[in-house]
């Protein structure tokens, strides 16, 4: 007969520990350990593992060369051409995503508008909510304009119910489950959000997803880390794992895939939050640029990738005297252990005095850049604002800075260039080709290419700071 176990798991990472302490070994979290109940029956494991010792006591497995016969499934495009960007062109059948994003930043607007958009092709799509009522759902969807959709809803946690349900839908394309920290398997003795329930509804609705050939989109909850809440193995579990990043404040959400078995990482769909939902932005960087202007100091333009997409944005920097104590330096939608690199190659091999100022930096229009070819974009808005001289409004900026000050290469320059061009940009600041490597890199018609060795060679540009007025 069954009975149940107690064990104790770690919440943050799901490490599980014989028994109860203040403290993770596995993640070092503090008060996330609690007692879980799971039921096993006797001698379970030890069977399982005699059987698979024994020879002869399994059929072996059947391998197949790589190539294969069978043409792989075609995918289902969303109807919202963003989010299938970030897929890799569409939905593949039989995946398994998760969403993941700050609390009211959109996540489930977002979804319900892809399931509306793909139902109204003719497809079968079923979303399930273990969060709010079926009538609160109708509400949000008919001020989205989303009321005479096809879409199917339903309202539960109960996995066993679900599943049952799942099992019985042959023809769904796809099955949205809001949220996975709210299912609930009756065989595990916790509440729903713990790491034992997390993993264990997941595996069975990937189960589900991989035998009855539908995409399931799982939506997750962030830590106020910004980590994806429950257990690790979440995320090695699905095809994909998706991040919807972005200020309630602001009014663009960032679409970004961190994980994708299917298409590229850091691929990126933007989006503009309106009163009628989301709605998609096809050229990313004109709306980023929109309400820049080019005479003023302490601003650059960096010409960035993000996954395949080309986008250009806005750098700007601030510095303000600090009369004693530590200087402060603030980033937003940068790394600020980069801020602090960047800063001190400027003072040591460019002999640029930043130490006795605030920095300020800031990233306009919401975006989060991580890749280091914007490392020559903010020296160049760090120059200006200490020496009081703009850069040219005409100018973009990409390159990588090494600790001796040399500016490096970076990939997909001609990319980074054809998006400058065509917004109108006359010129860009790119690292020197050496004589022994790259290829000659093929400019567009109208565009100027001022290339550096040296981050000496770029501030040299500015010229000193301007001194106090004479009196």
């Amino acid at each position: 007969m069954a009975k149940p176990v107690a064990r104790f798991v770690c919440q943050s990472c799901g490490a599980v520990t014989s028994k109860w302490a203040g403290r993770c070994e596995g993640c070092g979290a503090w008060n996330s350990i609690t007692e879980e109940a799971v039921t096993t029956g006797p001698g379970l494991a030890k069977s399982a593992t005699s059987k698979a010792s024994r020879a002869g006591g399994g059929k072996g497995l059947t391998f197949v060369d790589l190539e294969g016969s069978a043409e792989p499934p075609p995918r289902v495009a969303s109807g919202i051409a963003e989010f299938d960007r970030v897929l890799g062109g569409g939905l593949v059948p039989g995946s398994a995503l998760l969403l993941a994003g700050d609390p009211g930043i959109g996540k489930s607007t977002l979804l319900l508008q892809a399931a509306a958009a793909l139902a109204d092709a003719g497809r079968r799509v079923l979303y399930i909510s273990g969060e709010e009522a079926i009538d609160q759902i109708r509400l949000r969807a008919r001020r989205l304009g989303l009321r005479g959709s096809r879409l199917e809803l339903a309202a539960g946690i109960d996995m066993r119910e679900i599943a049952a349900s799942l099992d019985a839908a042959d023809d769904a394309a796809l099955v949205v489950i809001d949220s996975i920290q709210t299912m609930w398997l009756d065989t595990i003795d916790s509440s729903p959000g713990t790491v034992s329930q997390v993993r264990g509804a997941a595996f069975e609705l990937i189960r589900l997803a991989k035998g009855k050939s539908f995409a399931v989109v799982l939506v997750g909850h962030v830590t106020k880390e910004g980590a994806i809440a429950g257990p690790r193995v979440l995320e090695h579990m699905v095809d994909a794992v998706l991040y919807f990043e972005g200020d309630r404040g602001h009014q663009f959400r960032i679409l970004r895939a961190v994980k994708n078995r299917f298409g590229a990482t850091d691929e990126i769909g933007v989006f503009e939050m309106t009163d009628r939902g989301l709605a998609e932005v096809a050229n990313p960087s004109a709306l980023f640029l929109a309400e820049r202007r080019g005479n003023i100091s302490g601003s650059a333009v960096f010409a960035g990738m993000e996954g395949t997409r080309p986008v250009l944005v806005e750098i700007q920097c601030l510095l303000a005297p600090n009369p004693g104590g530590s200087p402060r330096r603030s980033t937003i939608g940068w790394d600020s252990g980069r801020l602090s690199m960047l800063l001190a190659v400027l003072e040591t091999r460019c002999g640029l005095r930043l130490n006795a100022t605030d920095v300020y930096l800031n990233v306009a229009g919401g975006l989060r850049v991580g890749e280091p070819a914007a490392d020559l974009a903010v020296a160049a808005a760090l120059a200006s604002a200490a020496t009081d001289q703009p850069t040219d409004p005409s100018m973009v900026f990409f390159g990588e800075v090494g600790l001796s000050g040399e500016v490096r290469q970076v990939a997909g320059a001609e990319s980074r260039l054809k998006e400058a061009a065509k917004l109108g940009f006359e010129k860009a600041c790119l690292p020197r080709r050496v004589a022994r490597g790259n290829r000659p890199i093929a400019a567009p018609e109208g565009i100027v290419l001022e290339e550096i060795g040296h981050l000496a060679d770029l501030v040299a540009r500015f010229g000193p700071r301007p001194g106090p007025a004479a009196t």
